[in-house]
């Protein structure tokens, strides 16, 4: 399919999985079958024995339906409670994942699966798993478009099976009649189409590639106004101009993290040497590197690239959906 992307969720029986996703604006089209097992080209007699699971694999035009739209639709089409199959459906062969075929996916199933155990809108943690896509084997023509060939069967059964009806107890009425979660939450990460068009070439290259920019040619190493800086993907905070404070080194720099902000170091052993990178939780932006020869007492430097910040001054905090920062600035 021309200026189509891919997309490949387990949520059990197949048959309701293709159904639910091909009513929706900018699905191109949505295939049945087996992925996640041992074995080459099951069928539906044997899949199960090799670990397979039921999936769809979904074609879809990122102009109309975003990938973020599609996992909220899968989402509220599933019971991600429950890791040992779906409704009336049981065993492994019905359980539930998410498999990613790009890195961006990943990230963005990671980020949707992390705002929706925070959102308070379930019970009990999430137990989809996250995998990265094998091969995906389609299944006989027989269960392609089951719903349309077999409309009285498919709706019977999934009458029988009490789908609609449990997931109306999960999620409420409203979520299920909209066809989306729609969770709601500050830090969303946009598809890597959205990313290339909101950044610069510089912001991407940094926040997405890895890259360093050059010191003292950047845009907030000598800004000394009072706010706090976010991270320019997501928009989440990051560090506060309290503590920044001049290194020397042509980058802006930091000696603590934002009260609240939880980032992510990894061992980074490029450039000849092992540094301790600094990544972004929500929407895994490289940032920088943490060094242990900043100021006293605690001997921090977050060493920060402009390129993945987002500067907020004091003034538009509450406007920009930050007031419980205003308290940084009180004294």
């Amino acid at each position: 399919f021309a200026e189509s992307e891919e997309a490949i969720f387990a949520g059990g029986c197949f048959w309701c999985m293709e159904s639910d996703f091909e009513k929706n604006d900018g699905i191109k089209e949505v295939v049945s079958g087996y992925i996640g097992g041992s074995t080459k080209n099951p069928n539906y007699k044997n899949y199960g024995e090799s670990g397979h699971l039921e999936a769809v694999q979904i074609f879809y035009d990122p102009s109309v339906i975003s990938y973020m739209e599609l996992l909220d639709i899968f989402w509220v089409k599933i019971d991600p409670l429950d890791k040992n199959g779906q409704f009336c459906d049981r065993g492994h062969e019905y359980s539930t994942a998410i498999f990613y075929l790009t890195s961006q996916q990943k990230k963005l199933a990671e980020n949707s699966k992390n705002m929706l155990d925070n959102s308070g809108i379930l019970k009990k943690p999430v137990e989809t798993p996250i995998k990265k896509a094998g091969v995906f084997y389609p299944a006989e023509d027989f269960h392609q478009n089951y719903y349309k060939k077999n409309p009285l069967k498919y709706k019977y059964y999934r009458y029988r099976c009490g789908r609609d009806k449990q997931l109306r107890e999960i999620w409420g009425k409203k979520k299920v009649l909209d066809n989306s979660v729609k969770i709601s939450a500050k830090y969303r990460i946009p598809d890597l189409r959205q990313l290339e068009e909101k950044l610069t070439p510089l912001q991407f290259d940094v926040t997405q590639n890895d890259a360093t920019e050059p010191p003292f040619n950047n845009k907030y190493w000598d800004n000394k106004r009072e706010g706090i800086y976010v991270d320019i993907v997501s928009g989440e905070p990051l560090f506060s101009s309290t503590d920044k404070y001049k290194s020397g080194t042509g980058w802006p720099s930091f000696t603590k993290p934002i009260a609240g902000a939880s980032l992510i170091t990894k061992e980074d052993k490029n450039w000849f040497s092992v540094r301790t990178e600094l990544r972004s939780k929500y929407a895994d932006s490289h940032l920088g590197h943490l060094f242990n020869d900043g100021p006293k007492p605690g001997g921090f430097r977050y060493c920060i690239n402009s390129a993945a910040l987002r500067f907020v001054p004091k003034n538009n905090l509450e406007k920009e959906g930050y007031p419980n920062y205003l308290n940084l600035f009180e004294n």
